[in-house]
């Protein structure tokens, strides 16, 4: 009797390791998975005269609407403080960087197209324009080029617009060409056009007499601080805008083709809806 307890005691135990065995056997170790980590790609950023040449191809980043939001509070700042009426500041930063979308105001923030110039000791990039490689500002930020842009016109050709109301943007449209930002003659309706189109002017403030003899004061003690132009400076503008006038039976694709640009590109730059045109409509046509 004690002979076959024996062996089913042993056969028990035998059972048993046996069972621990299998279990150890099919035990798997998880490897705990890694963490995906997505680098976001830093900001570019050109060093002083590095010679870094931007590519040249508009890409939507802002609708116009969506620009007018974002920078309206700048431009609204801006004015307050030096009389630039904010619809033109935002106007001429549409016109110029095709609403935040142009590759100097995507690579180099640069929202008004200002070339370098004399006197400039910022960072610089270049850029095709009338020649190759042409040297244009670079900022840090949207903002930088907005104040840029208001002390670019403090100077002494242009001051004669700081007698102007600061909510008389068709003053301040012709006065612009008058003393010479842009080529083309046909840059005041351009500006006016947006404006009104968009509405702009509602953002412009009118001030007191006094308030406007106080910024008048201030903004001229500045520009009489700055280093005399000399007569190359003065002639050369700080924009030159390639302009097409739409005639009867023209399409924004037969205009493509004159023009070598897409018809997205075209509509990006000049803030278009749709695709209707009407006969004497302006487009701006470059980059």
């Amino acid at each position: 009797m004690k002979k076959y307890l024996l062996i089913a005691l042993m056969a028990t135990m035998l059972a048993s390791c046996s069972s621990k065995k299998q279990l150890v056997g099919t035990h798997r170790t998880f490897k705990k998975p890694e963490k995906i980590i997505t680098n976001k790609p830093d900001k570019i950023k050109f060093p002083k005269h590095d010679g870094v040449l931007v590519e040249d191809k508009i890409v939507k980043v802002y609708s116009t609407n969506g620009y007018v939001e974002r920078f309206k509070d700048i431009a609204i700042e801006e004015m307050i403080k030096n009389g630039i009426p904010a619809s033109i500041t935002l106007a001429q930063g549409m016109l110029e960087s095709a609403s935040g979308n142009s590759p100097l105001a995507r690579e180099a923030n640069n929202h008004f197209g200002i070339k370098c110039h004399a006197g400039w000791t910022g960072k610089t990039i270049l850029k095709d324009d009338d020649t190759a490689g042409e040297c244009f500002r670079y900022y840090n930020s949207a903002e930088e080029s907005y104040k840029d842009h208001s002390e670019f016109l403090k100077r002494s050709h242009y001051s004669f617009l700081y007698d102007l109301q600061r909510d008389d943007y068709k003053g301040w449209a012709k006065g612009l060409k008058k003393a010479g930002y842009a080529t083309n003659p046909r840059y005041p309706e351009l500006l006016i056009d947006l404006i009104e189109r968009y509405g702009l002017d509602r953002y412009d403030r009118s001030e007191s007499i006094y308030d406007k003899v106080q910024r008048e004061e201030k903004v001229m003690a500045q520009i009489a601080e700055k280093p005399a132009e000399t007569p190359a400076e003065i002639v050369k503008p700080a924009v030159a805008l390639k302009i097409y006038q739409v005639v009867p039976g023209d399409t924004l694709y037969a205009i493509s083709r004159k023009v070598g640009l897409s018809v997205d590109e075209i509509k990006l730059v000049n803030s278009l809806g749709g695709n209707d045109l009407k006969p004497g409509q302006l487009l701006v046509v470059s980059k």
